[in-house]
Order: C-alpha cells, then structure tokens, then sequence
C-alpha cells in the first residue's frame, strides 16, 4: 500500500465530479467539496501555531467542508463533545490549545455557556449587526490565497479526538495524516469497497466512528457520502432507500434501536450491503444481518489504533473473536499473561479471578501515537514498553477473547471479583431490554452487590415475574451475578456516540425510575 497521506488523497478528488455528498435534498461533487474546503482553509491562514481548530457543529456539509480543509490544509481539528459542559468543556479547549472555534447554532447555548474566550466563527451567518462581516463574506472565493496548499507531512497532526470518558476524564488521541490515510485505504482494502459504494454517516463527527469508519473510506474510493445530521432508528430505513445506502458505520447501541422499530415483511428490500461497527451484542448482530438482507462485520478496537480483535465465523457465543499474535490479557500485577479461562457444563467462568486481566498489545507502542499534552496518561498507556489498553478480559483455552468491563468495571460480591461485563451481557438477552448496566451497591455488611439499571424497549412494561424466571433459566448466571436491585429508567445516560456513561448513572433512583429489590435468597422481585 502507497504512503499516502489523507490530505493528499482528498486533493486527489479535485478534478473528480462523482458525488461525493449528499444531504436532505442537496448534493455535491467532489470536486465542489475540494473547492470548499479550500475556501475555508484560507480562514485559518492567519492562526498562530499550533493551528487547531474546534469543530461544534452537527452533521453537516459544513462540518464536512472543515474536516477536509484540515486534510488539505495541514491544520488540526478538535471534536467538540456536545455531552460536556461548563468548565469541562472550556478545559478541552484550552487543554488542546485550540485558537479558533466554528460551530453552528446547535451547539451555540454549550458553547457560550462554557465561557471559554476562545474567538468563534458562528455558521452559517445571516447579516452581522454593525457592519461585521457575514460568514460568507470571510470565506471569499474558492481562489482566495491559500487554496493551494502544500503537501502536509505525515506526521502532522490532523485530529484530535477525546476518549468517551465513560468511566474518566477524556483523553485526547492523536490521529496524523499518515494514519488516517492508512485507515482510509485499508478500509477500502478490507470491505472491498468501490466508488459504487454510498457511506451512510449518522454517527456524530467528533467521534473517530464517523470519519475513520464512513469519511475516510468514501475518500479512498470516491463514493458517496451520504450524511444525516443526526442518527435516527426509525429514518434509518427510508434513508438507505432514498439514497441507495450500500454501507453503513455504526458504534454502541444504533443496531439495537433500529431492532426495536417494528418489522415490515419487506425490510430486506434495500441496498444495504454492509454494516460494520462495533460494541454491538451478538443477537442484534444475528437479527440486523436477517432483518436488512446484509452482512454485519462487528470489532473491537480502540480510538488509539492499536488494539484490534475480529470476530471470525467460528467465534464462540460471547466471544469479541481472535486478536493478532502479541496481543493478551496480562495481570497488571505479575506482568504475566493470565491462564485460560475455564468454565462448567453450563458455561459459567469458574475462575475469573486468575483469568480476567487487562487486554494488552506487547508490540502497540510504535502504532500509538499518543495523548495530546499528556504525558501522564501516555505513561501509563505505555507502561513496560507495551500497549494496555484499560478494558478488561478473559480468554479461553483456543484464544477468544471474551470481554470484561473497562478497568475499574470490577465489582466484590460475597468475597469474589466479579466481572461487570458479562453480568451486561447476559441482562441484555431478557427481551425487554435494550440496554443495561450495572454498577456497584453497597452490601450492608461487606463489598458489593449487583445493581441492575435497564432501558426498556419502546413501549414495554417490566414485569418482575418474567424477569425472574429469565434469569433462573439461564444456565450460566452465576450466583453472585444476580441482581440485588433492579432499576428500570426511562433511558440510559449516554455518550454521543451511544455509550452508556456509567459514571453519569446517579446513586439514587430518580422519580420516575422503577426499583424492585430481590427479597431472600431466592430469585424474586418485590
């Protein structure tokens, strides 16, 4: 594969006139796209370095013009996470020393409630009072200076892109033009993907999902992106069709609301050809790829590149699938790799305190590119020389790796470390639910007990005798798996990117949430 950078595969498309965009009833070539994004490249001409610029905008051709101007340009863009507020908000900004904010008018009360004194372009802009000029009068024609740019190095930084913060503070990864031009060609190596192909991007642009999984490969082939401002499980149908969707990007939960919508005879009659995502459960994997007519490639891997694991056709059920040699689960205390998982007849692990370890890549270093000024977190990223990655798991005797919560997810039932992840994993098979969670309850005497929090499908009730007799009919529940607490809500709090924010989930049950406590030993709900 040639060395070539993002930025050099987006001048690439100058002279193309394929559409490369679509948006509600509007479209773009690629060549229009090179040239707006060379409009807006000479609005940044002037900024000190380190050039970065944060983008607050939904999905939107503007946002989509800004991402390859950098591309061109040479210059970096910050996502702005809509989920944070206030001082936190303000301290991403400054943290990754961003000179210039563009946002639109949906994130204009975050932003000016952030009070961050950082200049901002606000677009698109009707006439400013007081003779300011309007947005499009900054931009200027697509020959304004600075439209042709030079080559930007591969080691320039292009994007830098928080962490979810579900269970701390985000990080922000670094992602350069080399590696985003390798993540755009492998892609389209990988899925086979064409100029024929049309991306359908819903998930949110801040987020690495949407542009390394939907933008970048659409760059490398010159398909059609075809972007919606926001995800929605019951537009999603109608607009494969109108657009004639042929691939589609996904992480969290999107699979599992587009499930719950109801199922007409003719689902299968679209275009879909590809789903590929990740963080998505192995029924709704089964269900979409049945219900849509397609194929659904779903991975684990992490915004910092360097773990990956594939799902492959004989992964077990519960598995993520099978990871590149060098990459294990180790005892952060020994430093040694931990034994196989065992389990009974009926499936349960036996000996998850030996088992369960941290997922580390041995040879990650040099594909890890680092936290922007943080030196701290790169440390402990990169401790020994290897790679951890802060998620947990087991793996059985053959390698599958099964997972296991994010470090921390770790919960002290009866005297035994308990996983949280499998706990989820199993709470997610009661057809009811399509999502959950647990986090720790205090024991009254000692450590902890399992407090499930689940979101129900649209329109279902709980009921906690079906429940109940769901879970003693699962013959891998473990004892001390079993809910002490049940609290039903409304919805899970949630990144953007559809992450349950565990962190976020109160200790105390709001006034509209359900709580059913088991009494005794036995599995009832009261």
């Amino acid at each position: 594969m040639s060395e070539l950078t993002f930025g050099e595969l987006v001048a690439a498309r100058a002279d193309d006139d394929h559409v490369g965009l679509r948006f509600g009833d509007d479209s773009w070539t690629w060549r229009e796209l090179v040239a707006e994004a060379r409009r807006r490249c000479a609005l940044v001409a002037d900024l000190a370095a380190p050039r970065h610029v944060a983008l607050g905008m939904a999905n939107t051709p503007e946002h989509l013009f800004w991402w390859l101007a950098a591309a061109i340009g040479g210059f970096t863009v910050v996502g702005v996470n809509p989920t944070r507020r206030g001082p936190e908000l303000a301290r991403d900004l400054h943290h990754t020393n961003c000179a210039l904010v563009v946002a639109d008018a949906s994130r204009r009360e975050v932003l000016e409630a952030a009070d961050h004194g950082i200049r901002t372009l606000w677009v698109p802009s009707s006439v400013e009072p007081g003779g300011v000029p309007t947005y499009e009068d900054l931009l200027g024609p697509a020959t304004a200076p600075g439209s042709r740019q030079a080559r930007p190095a591969g080691n320039a930084i292009l994007s830098l892109v928080f962490t979810s913060g579900t269970t701390s503070d985000p990080k922000a990864v670094i992602c350069t033009q080399a590696r985003m031009g390798r993540i755009a060609q492998q892609q389209r190596d990988r899925r086979g993907l064409t100029g024929d192909d049309v991306f359908y991007v819903a998930m949110p642009m801040f987020h690495s999902n949407a542009v390394m999984a939907g933008i970048a490969p659409a760059v490398a082939t010159g398909g059609t992106i075809a972007l919606r401002e926001k995800f929605s499980a019951s537009g999603f149908l109608p607009d494969v069709r109108r657009y004639g969707v042929t691939f589609f990007s996904y992480v969290g939960k999107p699979l599992s609301y587009i499930l719950a919508t109801p199922e007409q005879p003719d689902d299968a009659d679209n275009t879909l050809r590809l789903a590929f995502g990740n963080e998505a459960n192995e029924d709704d994997i089964a269900a979409f790829a049945r219900r849509f007519g397609c194929e659904v490639i779903d991975s684990f891997g992490s915004s910092e590149g360097e773990i990956r694991i594939n799902r492959t056709p004989d992964t077990p059920r519960g598995s993520l699938g099978r990871a590149p040699e060098g990459t294990v689960v180790l005892d952060p205390e020994t430093l040694q790799e931990c034994p196989p998982a065992r389990f009974d007849d009926q499936g349960r692990l036996l000996n998850g305190d030996e088992a369960v370890g941290e997922i580390v890549n041995l040879h990650g270093a040099e594909l890890f590119e680092g936290y922007y000024a943080n030196p701290e977190a790169e440390a402990a990223r990169l401790c020994h020389g290897w790679s951890w990655s802060g998620d947990l798991a087991y793996r059985d005797a053959d390698g599958f790796f099964y997972f296991a919560g994010r470090n921390g997810d770790w919960l002290r039932v009866d005297g035994e470390n308990v996983a949280i992840a499998p706990i989820e994993r199993l709470l997610t098979r009661f057809p009811s639910v399509v999502s959950a969670a647990v986090v720790a309850m205090p024991d009254e005497r000692v450590g902890d007990q399992v407090r499930a929090v689940l979101e129900l499908r649209p329109g279902v009730e709980f009921d906690p005798e079906e429940f109940a007799g769901f879970l003693r009919a699962q013959p891998d529940l473990a004892t001390t798996w079993v809910p002490r607490e049940v609290r039903v809500v409304r919805r899970l709090p949630r990144t953007p990117t559809t992450k349950v924010l565990k962190r976020a989930i109160p200790a105390e049950a709001g006034p509209d949430d359900q709580v059913w406590v088991r009494v005794g030993r036995e599995i009832i709900y009261e």
